[in-house]
């Protein structure tokens, strides 16, 4: 059993959600460098996911509704690696703030960030809203280029 598989077993409700949401990205990442990875490849994460209300906002507090997300994802997994390391996950009134150490590298550059993503729940615990706060180094152009067509509040 894998590390980040006895840290779900510890945790229920939106805690696990959120958990498992962090693991089917991992493999999901992995898996979208096949042949025929496409837009319903993303399935497997929209089971956890509120998408009719879901909004996810980025490192650049860009907004991104559902369907902007998975092709985003898309995207960025076909050329990234990324991994991650655990650090902590706490849940207080229905939030649940996760922290991980993330790794990525897309060509020839790679990152080591610090993240916590703060996740809000629909009514039928659903992921419905991840807002995603960074620390990092100051990205340089060739990071920024995986951005184009998406909005970056200055």
């Amino acid at each position: 059993m894998s590390d980040i598989d006895r840290v779900i077993r510890q945790h229920e409700g939106p805690s696990r959600t959120v958990l498992e949401y962090g693991q089917t990205v991992e493999k999901l990442v992995k898996a979208a460098k096949a042949p025929g990875f496409g837009p319903d490849g993303w399935a497997p994460l929209a089971e956890l996911v509120a998408t009719h209300e879901f909004v996810r906002v980025g490192n650049f507090k860009e907004e991104m509704n559902w369907q902007e997300y998975t092709s985003f994802l898309g995207n960025w997994a076909a050329s990234a690696e990324w991994d991650c390391s655990f650090k902590r996950v706490t849940e207080a009134n229905g939030v649940v703030f996760l922290e991980l150490e993330e790794r990525s590298t897309v060509g020839n550059f790679h990152s080591v960030v610090n993240s916590m993503s703060v996740y809000e729940f629909s009514g039928d615990g659903r992921i419905r809203r991840i807002d995603v706060y960074l620390q990092m180094e100051l990205p340089s152009s060739e990071l920024l280029q995986g951005y184009d067509g998406v909005e970056i509040a200055t």
